[in-house]
């Protein structure tokens, strides 16, 4: 059952991934509005973050079946 902790699990999750599709997006582009280096930045770490919050939405909803 999803509680309110995994679904602001899983909302962390989207809007990472959302970052970094965005920051690939920006990157192969050429020119990213923030700049090369701060781009990459928030690509490698939207990249682990999506996926840890995902994780951890999924092990909290488990938790309370």
């Amino acid at each position: 059952m999803m509680t309110p902790k995994s679904g602001l699990f899983l909302m962390i999750s989207c809007v990472a991934a959302i970052a970094a599709v965005g920051s690939i997006f920006e990157l192969s582009y050429g020119h990213p509005q923030y700049g090369s280096l701060v781009t990459g930045i928030i690509l490698a770490a939207s990249i682990p973050l999506s996926g840890f919050f995902f994780w951890a939405a999924v092990r909290d909803a488990r938790a309370n079946l």
